[in-house]
């Protein structure tokens, strides 16, 4: 389980990952000089350069909906559990012409497709990742329409990208300081007292 910084912490360690691994040349051919942005919404908004390079937006969360964990109500002193995650990212090529487009995509994708986990030494610090944590980044199929949608509400114009999502975030709750939730109110019960 991590921190808050883990949201970031996932999006910037796989571009770390991504840069990290890219190769100059491959198969004896020279490859486009590429770079590597995690992006906001607002990065978005405006002018792109038209530089090659690979971006990747987070334009979802969700509460991973097998990391649920029920709490029962009535026994104050269980842990509160912790949230899990889902990641949905947009990996995009930019540049200004095809071959430095998809040679980029497709490279990007064959490394997330044969290297999908990242473990706690690939992950970036911050986060304060248990050393047995495990992400896994697995493509998710978006319909096209759900893609013009995102696409429509982003400035520029649609740009060649596919979905991924990271899963399972577990991110730790906080810590109140004590064993037990502070007591708010009490019961109490009448009777008749046997005499």
């Amino acid at each position: 389980m991590a921190n808050v910084f883990a949201v970031h912490s996932v999006g910037s360690s796989i571009m770390t990952f991504l840069r990290n691994t890219y190769p100059a040349n491959l198969d004896g051919r020279p490859m486009p000089a590429c770079g590597f942005e995690l992006v906001s919404s607002g990065q978005l908004a405006g002018d792109i350069e038209e530089t090659t390079h690979l971006s990747l937006y987070l334009y979802r969360l969700t509460v991973n909906e097998h990391g649920r964990p029920l709490r029962r109500p009535a026994a104050p002193n269980d842990a509160p559990a912790p949230l899990g995650l889902d990641l949905h990212y947009l990996l995009t090529a930019w540049a200004s012409n095809p071959l430095d487009e998809q040679v980029t995509i497709a490279w990007a994708m064959r490394q997330l497709h044969q290297f999908p986990v990242l473990d706690a030494s690939s992950l970036s610090p911050e986060a304060g990742w248990d050393s047995d944590e495990v992400i896994q980044v697995i493509p998710a199929e978006l319909s096209t329409e759900d893609v013009m949608r995102i696409w429509d509400a982003l400035d520029p114009a649609y740009r060649l990208s596919v979905s991924y999502v990271a899963r399972l975030v577990r991110l730790d709750p906080d810590d109140a300081g004590g064993d037990s939730l502070p007591v708010v109110a009490r019961r109490f019960a009448y009777g008749h007292e046997d005499t």
